[in-house]
């Protein structure tokens, strides 16, 4: 059994380093996915809204969700080389 105190080779850290950053690029790939489907439908809600109150309401979830992507960009570049 591997602790995380003991090295392996040079080669398989960097394979494995590669590896992990893949997976990541692919779990945030798939969260701007589904962040995205929930800004498009917001966006919907906001353009069909039938009074100034769920306007308003869909306009506030548009505007949050649209922070989560920015977070989720910061996140990615601090996390992940380009």
């Amino acid at each position: 059994m591997t602790t995380l105190t003991q090295r392996t080779a040079p080669s398989t850290d960097a394979a494995s380093s590669e590896a992990a950053a893949n997976e990541l690029r692919a779990l945030f790939h798939q969260l701007n996915n589904h962040i995205g489907i929930i800004l498009s439908h917001a966006e919907l809600l906001e353009a069909k809204a039938d009074s100034d109150t769920n306007r308003a309401r869909a306009t506030l979830v548009v505007t949050t969700v649209i922070e989560a992507l920015e977070t989720v960009r910061e996140l990615r570049h601090r996390i992940l080389p380009s």
